[in-house]
């Protein structure tokens, strides 16, 4: 019978890992997630990107690799060709379902953004398993992957990956927040407000950095110091000053347009 990950053994070595992926908050949320699941777990890395993830492993030689998709550099279903024989690799993905009946019908491990729960106590269970084992040979199954993922008209890696997790912190917790959940943000001194319709919290990444993360077609930068979610913004209208002041939906305060950013709003 598998040994519960949470207990670890005591007269085995510890297990290895090395975490890649180019959001910093989705690395360290599932670090915290595997800390839970596997105390025994010793994460002995973190990569930015898919060049990064295999030079990283080649210096560390962790027993398992976690790669999320989309990554700079190389993609992680990229990294994986190189690295597949040489450890355990986990896969992090947040596509669709018609992306994960890929993955199951490959047969690769996978784990949903943001991991943990049931799914990810799983996934450990069935890791400490294979500690010690040659890995399983996936090439065919990375390959048709691959293939299948640079199709046209496919879920895949084609256009760039763009920021979706903002990471904020709340006293000791840390709060994992969906871009999708942004009202706006906006820029306070040494700190960025995010602001969400249930909540308002400061996060120490400036206002150019978000601009520059987020997908432009989602998140519009109405003044230098306001990036708006579109899909929030309820009307545009002018004040007695004749300045454009934005209305967000659900939410009392209107955000004022500068005049180098009127054009946004032409056609609304």
């Amino acid at each position: 019978m598998p040994q519960d990950p949470s207990t670890g053994n005591a007269g085995a070595r510890r297990a290895t890992a090395l975490i890649a992926d180019d959001e910093e908050p989705m690395r360290q949320q599932l670090r915290s997630r595997l800390r839970e699941a596997w105390p025994g777990l010793d994460i002995v890395a973190e990569a930015a990107n898919g060049i990064e993830a295999v030079a990283l492993a080649g210096l560390h030689q962790p027993d398992i690799v976690f790669l999320d998709i989309r990554m700079p550099g190389l993609s992680g279903i990229e990294a994986a060709r190189m690295l597949f024989n040489r450890c355990h690799l986990v896969f992090v993905t947040a596509y669709d379902q018609y992306a994960i009946e890929a993955f199951e019908q490959g047969a690769l491990d996978y784990l949903l953004k943001p991991a943990g729960g049931e799914r990810l106590k799983t996934t450990c269970a069935r890791l400490q398993t294979l500690i010690g084992r040659q890995p399983s040979n996936i090439e065919r199954q990375l390959g048709a992957l691959l293939a299948a993922q640079n199709r046209p008209g496919s879920p895949g890696p084609a256009k760039p990956e763009y920021l979706r997790w903002i990471q904020a912190q709340i006293g000791a917790n840390l709060r994992m927040i969906s871009t999708r959940e942004v009202l706006f943000f906006r820029a306070d001194e040494k700190y960025t407000r995010v602001q969400t319709e249930q909540a308002e919290v400061l996060i120490r990444k400036t206002l150019k950095e978000l601009a520059d993360e987020l997908d432009p077609d989602e998140f519009w930068r109405i003044h230098r110091s306001t990036l708006v979610r579109v899909d929030a913004i309820e009307g545009v209208t002018r004040d007695l000053r004749g300045r454009q002041m934005v209305k967000i939906r659900n939410f009392p305060e209107q955000l004022e347009v500068s005049r180098g950013n009127t054009h946004l709003f032409q056609q609304m």
